[in-house]
This record gives C-alpha cells, structure tokens and sequence, in this order.
C-alpha cells in the first residue's frame, strides 16, 4: 500500500478529497439553481452560431475531473519539492497565492465580459504576458483558480481550453522569456 504521506507527516491527499468535494458540490448546486431559474445555458465556441454549442451542463462532467487532476499535479509536485528539501518553505502560501491570482483575473475577465467592457478584453493578451513574466501561470492552481472563476460566465469548458492555451504560453515565457529577461536586467544593472 502507498503512504500517502510526504516526510513532513502531512497527508497530502486530504486536501485533494476536500478540494473535489467542495468544488462538485458548488458546481452541481449552481448548475441545479440556474435549471431551476431559467434553463442551463449553453455556449456557442467562439460566440458564432454556427459553430458547435456547449451546455454548461458538461462542467458537471469536467470540473470535478479537472480539479481532482490539478489538485494531483499539485500534490506531485509538493512530494517532489519535499523530497528535495526537508523544509517546504510556505507552500501552501504560495499555492493559495497563485490560485487567488487566477481566480481574480479569471472574476476581472469574466465581470468585464457580461459587462462589455472593451478596454480590458482588448488587451487581455498583453495580461496575459505580463502576467507569464511575473508568476508561473501554467501552474495547476493558477489553473483551477482560472476556471473555477470564468465557470460562473462561461461554462467549464471554454474557459479550460483558453487556460490551455494561456498555460502553453506561460510556461514558454516563464520559462525561457523571462531568465532573458533577467540577464539582460543584471546587465544592465552593473
């Protein structure tokens, strides 16, 4: 049998079960109210009719899926750091951090959207860039963060196929745009 426990002693599987619990039970109870309000509504991709539509009735299926995943990514990745280090140096701090920059930029998109606001959704792209040179948004829990807030607007679909393209961008530019970045700093600096 495989312990579940890292070298700290803390079981990290816990917060995986919670996770996917709270998130099915939210996803469920807002897709059972909007049935009881009015109808689940669908989306049409890309907002063209003559494109396929997707009901938000599929992000019963898919986010609980998804956020059992991501929590795993995140429990992996937890192990691996602990195997390396005996300390994790507040992790759990920035996992909470990366997530609520998610979520918050995914509520910004989302508000900015149902309200039409052109001069933020113009420039999501160039966000999205910044946002890539300053923090890891390939990250798991800048994922979940990301989907859970645009779910409400959008369904789960749309939103984790756009985080697939954002979080494909972001580990190119974090990764290999931003140590270029760094140097060319630390150049200029001497």
């Amino acid at each position: 049998m495989l312990n579940s426990e890292n070298i700290t002693g803390i079981d990290l599987n816990r917060p995986r079960i919670l996770g996917t619990g709270i998130v099915t039970m939210l996803i469920l109870g807002l897709l059972f109210w909007t049935h009881f309000h009015g109808g689940v509504p669908s989306h049409f991709i890309l907002q063209r009719e003559d494109l396929p539509e997707l009901s938000n009735w599929w992000g019963g299926l898919l986010l609980p899926l998804l956020t059992w995943f991501l929590l795993g990514r995140i429990k992996k990745r937890l192990e691996k750091q602990t195997s390396l280090t005996l300390q994790p140096k507040n992790e759990n701090t920035k996992i909470f951090r990366l997530f609520l920059i998610g979520l918050t930029f995914a509520i910004v998109l989302a508000v900015c959207f149902t309200n039409d606001y052109p001069p933020f959704l113009e420039n999501v792209p160039y966000f999205v860039l910044i946002l890539s040179l300053i923090v890891p948004i390939y990250y798991a829990e800048f994922i979940l963060g990301f989907v859970i807030g645009m779910t409400f607007t959008f369904g789960a679909i749309i939103p984790t196929a756009f985080a697939l393209i954002m979080a494909i961008i972001g580990f190119i530019i974090f990764n290999f745009i931003r140590p270029l970045f760094q140097k060319v700093i630390k150049y200029f600096r001497k």
